[in-house]
């Protein structure tokens, strides 16, 4: 991910711009990305420093320094490093702890002898003084060494920046605003579970043309902006998947955090649309659940439930019981540590006439009862402290009423 001052932007009328690769530009880019990308698969077993000395001696030129540093910086999220000895600080404290008594206890004659120490830790460790001398350091940030490179193309690695000046922008983020259109139901649940799976908090409405995604960013939150930050980041990919989308982001940019305006466009019928993995608290419930001796059988729910001028939910589980004309179905949606506000709009959606049954998990941080949903309803809310309980969740799905059915 990179940072804001990696980003090359320019600012117009109340809108902050990207500023693009020409053609030119590009085809430096290309090149500074396969000398980084060669760099990093020279440099496997060296240290973090000297991997840093080599990036800094590439010769570019006085306005490329941002690119270069960029570039440089997807290069390091795609390296591992080794953290070092693990008894770095044990054999630091013991080396230096015998060197001032060794100091204290000579006489003016005497030089120090440096060796003699590593020798004398050696021993008592069971190891080469020169492995002693090599861990002194070891577990610092700038001696970790080299130890793998997850490789891509030059090509990949400058596609991969143009997004990624588009994510840091995001990372400032006060609301984004996008609209979606997906051919395939598919590409449209992988875009709404990649919001659910992130945790985001946002509000979905249908549109002429698709639908409308409103999501809070972190700028207007009051703790876990860097977090939060980076999971709306991660969201773009999503909707590279749909055929249309169109992003606006009110975001605050600069050390002044200027209010201005951010947006972007794309879209492509090519790409594949998987959805994520559900998130473990959901999936250890599924678990817990499957495990249960009840009639209801649990499994990921594909379905997007919606009422027409009102709003809509993506349910994460659905629970069914019986076939045919005796089948029972009720979704969940886990709303965890969303807002109050998101989930009096799941109430609304509930009371104004949502034709499916469904049960909402709300963390009880958020300071809301059971009882703003009675039983004459078809939603229900189920309140838990820490974590969810399957045993909690069986019990209200057999308390759960029939909703009345139209004459």
């Amino acid at each position: 991910m990179l940072t804001a001052d990696l980003v090359s932007t320019r600012r117009r009328a109340g809108e902050l711009l990207l500023v693009p690769l020409s053609a030119p530009a590009r085809a430096r880019a290309l090149e500074l990305a396969g000398a980084l990308i060669a760099l990093a698969e020279a440099r496997w077993g060296c240290a973090r420093d000297d991997v840093e000395a080599a990036i800094g001696a590439i010769e570019i030129g006085p306005r490329e320094h941002r690119l270069r540093d960029a570039l440089a910086k997807l290069i390091e999220d795609r390296c591992v490093f080794d953290p070092g000895d693990a008894d770095a600080e044990a054999i630091r404290r013991e080396v230096f702890t015998a060197a001032s008594r060794t100091r204290q206890a000579m006489g003016a004659d005497r030089s120090f002898d440096r060796t003699a120490i590593l020798a004398e830790i050696a021993a008592r460790r069971g190891r080469s003084p020169a492995s002693i001398d090599e861990a002194l350091f070891a577990d610092l940030r700038g001696a970790h060494r080299l130890v793998a490179f997850d490789k891509l193309s030059a090509e990949a690695l400058v596609a991969s920046y143009e997004r990624a000046q588009a994510q840091a922008v995001l990372l400032r983020a006060v609301k984004v605003t996008v609209d979606v259109r997906c051919a395939t139901a598919g590409a449209l649940r992988a875009v709404f579970r990649r919001l659910k799976f992130l945790q985001l908090l946002y509000a979905i409405t249908r549109t002429e043309n698709g639908y409308r995604i409103v999501i809070d960013g972190p700028f207007s939150l009051f703790e876990s902006v860097t977090k939060y930050g980076l999971a709306l980041a991660l969201v773009l990919p999503a909707f590279e998947a749909c055929d249309a989308w169109r992003l606006q982001a009110d975001v605050r940019w600069g050390k002044e955090r200027t209010p201005l305006v951010f947006r972007l466009a794309g879209g492509s019928a090519t790409k594949a649309a998987r959805a994520p993995a559900l998130p473990d608290e959901i999936r250890s419930l599924a678990t817990a659940f499957a495990e249960l001796s009840t009639s209801w059988r649990v499994s990921s729910s594909s379905d997007i439930l919606e009422l027409p001028g009102v709003g809509l939910t993506v349910p994460d589980l659905v629970f069914d019981r019986g076939a045919g004309a005796t089948r029972e179905r009720i979704y969940l949606e886990v709303m965890g540590y969303w807002s109050r506000d998101a989930v009096w709009k799941r109430v609304e959606l509930v009371q104004a006439g949502l034709a499916e049954r469904i049960l909402f998990a709300v963390s009880a941080r958020l300071r809301v009862s059971e009882a703003v949903l009675d039983g004459e309803l078809p939603g229900a809310l189920y309140v838990y402290k820490r974590t969810m309980s399957a045993r909690a969740i069986a019990a209200r799905l057999e308390g759960f009423a029939r909703p009345s059915r139209p004459a």
